[in-house]
């Protein structure tokens, strides 16, 4: 092994500026597990499996293309959508006008879950969270004045995969364009949503064949379509940190490519089609690195396959900037952030992109915020002149051996997935998820103690903080809008024709048969989406997961000497217990088909290591559901998380149920998105606390401590 004939000089110079003490000292444990040194030279790259390889060859380390940006920059792709389609169709093409070159289409959560815009279960979730789409009428007017010949469009759906995608062929087929004239990619990628998303609607079986039936139809149909889009953005945003968000969404990707094979297709007829979605985060060059050692990995997973086309083995990626990384406190440091993570995707190579805009962390994205984060991707290709070289990081020392560690701590992640029999078995082993649920808990303790510092939150806080800015808010009036239209459609089709498609895919899915192939009659009759989403749950039934969560990693991340803090709120638990005989007893829970449970997982882990007995609701309940649980468990409390603006209208009902079982006793605190205006709202209508992005556990733990004591003890 060669060394740097200077190495031993710099060694003395830091010892020396070190007062004598050794560089290793120096030394950083990222959360992945990886050892950094303070310094790298040309001996770290020795033995290393990637080094000398260029762009466009395999193991594709330094890009799928072998010009990269230098040919072509990434594409454009903000994700968005929220209200009704004629909103978001005009939304979109401001952005398209601006600059922005394909589309990504964000669903409303009734969507995700298979509902109509009419079902009770989704009264506080119609256009929060994206469009709402309850028919291929809204697919048209949604697509309205915009050519799907020439655009590229991404949808970001699992669970109702089967009535979105017919109905996006449908509102094509209705403008004059042909299947094989498509192109975009729909995410298709149930097993993380049973991971992390729980935007699921049937058991993993089922969910499964649903997947291969869109890759068979589409490679057919949709050559130019891709029909699956491996997902471990959500993974990240639920807490995974680099190494599981690599080797998690790898392993969903083989699991993919298995079940595909398992159909009778042809490695080569569907894999150059597959794409992956990775988040990126504010670790900078960890993240150039993941996407690195990702596209190495991918390339020696697919082996295995014996593909013909060197395309089978080619990992291509969109990325996204981080949400969770985007803070309610001092909001505008969210430009830089976002920048940030934009830039760490360029580097390690992304084919795609999309910046979150800086007042995500409070509501949907406005006019203003959403021109911000577009201009911030136009601006780093057309100004830093980083798209003028290919893999402009490539031979780093650094980068080239952070490459490789990521590499190697995935593959060990990815090979115990294989003895548990594959993806789908670890996920039913609940393996996965309990890893990602540990590296958030760790993730939070750390960022509660300072130890992992976030501007404005916990260090250089704002002292008088006072910022206002616009936030939009999607009113009550567009689920009745959404209403009325389904009425419309309903009354004008042809309802023997309805009867028959829809009982011609529920026999689809009884006897076999091509799903997508089957729902398209049934989309073109205007069947809607929570018919065809009904028709194929008569056989499958709807999937219900277990919850669970960690207990011991919050507390573990505590330091000794920062032990003091969360030492205090046990005692006070343990006195709690001394005077009323039991502990404090909290009901966390998540009303309203949002998936998003890192917020709750969390805090309920974190809250139980600091003494309090918590309860977590299943997924998806109605506030009726959440306050019979409440007065059943007889909790002092429920914590309603919110994050998808359904705020205003759940946890109000929430108070109301709990004043109808006559258990108006039960505080109620709310946390999550919920913008500062709507603060004295929720005040108004009783709520006791609200907790915003960013409040530290601790503070949380005790405020809501100091609401039970005040009422129970004294």
């Amino acid at each position: 092994m060669s060394v740097h004939p200077e190495k031993e000089k710099w060694e003395a110079a830091a010892s020396k500026l070190m007062k004598g003490k050794s560089p290793d000292v120096l030394n950083w444990k990222t959360p992945e597990g990886i050892t950094v040194k303070p310094l790298y030279t040309a001996e770290d790259l020795e033995g290393l499996d990637a080094t000398n390889t260029l762009p466009g060859f395999a193991p594709y380390v330094r890009g799928p293309m072998a010009t990269m940006y230098a040919g072509r920059p990434w594409t454009i792709r903000q994700y968005a959508g929220f209200s009704t389609a004629k909103e978001s169709n005009e939304f979109y093409r401001k952005n398209l006008a601006a600059g922005q070159k394909g589309l990504s289409v964000a669903f409303d959560l009734a969507t995700h879950r298979g509902y109509d815009s009419d079902h009770p279960r989704v009264a506080g979730d119609i256009g929060k969270a994206g469009v709402a789409i309850d028919s291929v009428e809204d697919m048209k007017i949604l697509f309205d004045g915009i050519p799907l010949d020439e655009m590229s469009v991404s949808m970001t759906m699992n669970g109702a995969v089967i009535p979105i995608l017919a109905g996006y062929i449908v509102a094509a087929e209705e403008q004059g364009v042909k299947h094989e004239q498509l192109q975009g990619t729909i995410q298709n990628d149930i097993l993380k949503e049973y991971l992390t998303r729980n935007t699921y609607i049937y058991p993993p079986e089922p969910s499964m064949r649903i997947i291969s039936d869109i890759m068979s139809f589409c490679s057919k149909e949709m050559p130019k379509y891709n029909t699956i889009s491996i997902s471990g953005y959500h993974m990240m945003e639920a807490g995974a940190n680099s190494v599981l968000q690599t080797a998690f969404t790898l392993a969903d990707g083989v699991e993919y490519v298995r079940a595909a094979l398992k159909s009778g297709m042809d490695v080569d007829t569907f894999a150059p089609r597959l794409s992956f979605f990775f988040g990126i985060g504010m670790n900078f060059f960890m993240d150039i690195a993941m996407l690195r050692a990702a596209r190495l990995l991918w390339h020696r997973l697919m082996s295995q396959f014996n593909p013909k086309n060197p395309k089978s083995s080619m990992l291509r990626t969109h990325c996204q900037t981080s949400g969770w990384s985007l803070t309610e406190q001092d909001p505008y440091n969210n430009v830089i952030r976002t920048t940030l993570e934009a830039m760490s995707a360029v580097l390690g190579g992304t084919q795609s992109l999309h910046t979150n805009s800086f007042d995500e962390a409070i509501g949907l994205p406005t006019d203003f915020s959403a021109r911000i984060a577009r201009n911030t991707q136009i601006i780093i290709q057309e100004e830093s002149q980083v798209c003028k070289v290919v893999d402009p990081l490539g031979g780093s020392y650094y980068i080239e051996s952070l490459t490789q560690a990521i590499v190697d701590e995935a593959q060990k992640i990815i090979d115990e997935v294989e003895e548990l029999g594959g993806m789908a078995k670890a996920i039913e082993s609940g393996m996965p998820k309990m890893r990602v649920e540990e590296s958030a808990a760790r993730k939070q303790a750390r960022i509660d103690q300072g130890l992992d510092v976030i501007v404005g939150v916990n260090k250089y806080k704002l002292a008088n903080e006072k910022i206002d800015f616009e936030v939009r808010e999607v009113p009550a009036t567009v689920r009745d809008e959404q209403v009325a239209r389904l009425k419309e459609i309903k009354a004008s089709r042809n309802p023997i024709a309805v009867e028959k498609a829809l009982t011609d895919l529920t026999n689809a899915a009884k006897n076999g048969g091509n799903l997508l192939e089957a729902a398209l009659p049934a989309v073109r009759a205007r069947a809607t989406l929570g018919e065809i989403s009904d028709a194929m749950e008569s056989v499958f039934g709807r999937f219900t997961a277990t919850t669970r969560c960690i207990s011991g990693a919050y507390a573990s991340e505590y330091s000794d000497k920062n032990k003091e803090v969360i030492d205090a709120i046990r005692k006070r638990c343990d006195n709690f217990l001394e005077k009323t005989g039991r502990r404090p007893r909290m009901l966390v829970t998540k009303m309203g088909q949002d998936g998003h449970d890192r917020g709750i997982k969390v805090i309920a882990s974190s809250y139980a290591d600091l003494g309090f007995d918590v309860d977590i609701s299943p997924m998806f309940q109605t506030p009726a559901e959440a306050a019979k649980m409440a007065v059943e468990n007889d909790v002092h409390i429920v914590g309603a998380s919110s994050l998808a603006a359904g705020h205003k209208t759940l946890v109000p009902a929430l108070i109301e149920e709990l004043k109808k079982l006559g258990a108006d006793d039960i505080i109620v605190v709310a946390g999550g998105v919920i913008p500062p205006g709507d603060y004295d709202y929720l005040y108004d209508k009783g709520v006791k606390a609200v907790f915003g992005p960013g409040t530290p556990i601790p503070e949380s733990a005790d405020k809501t401590l100091q609401l039970i004591e005040k009422k129970y003890i004294q």
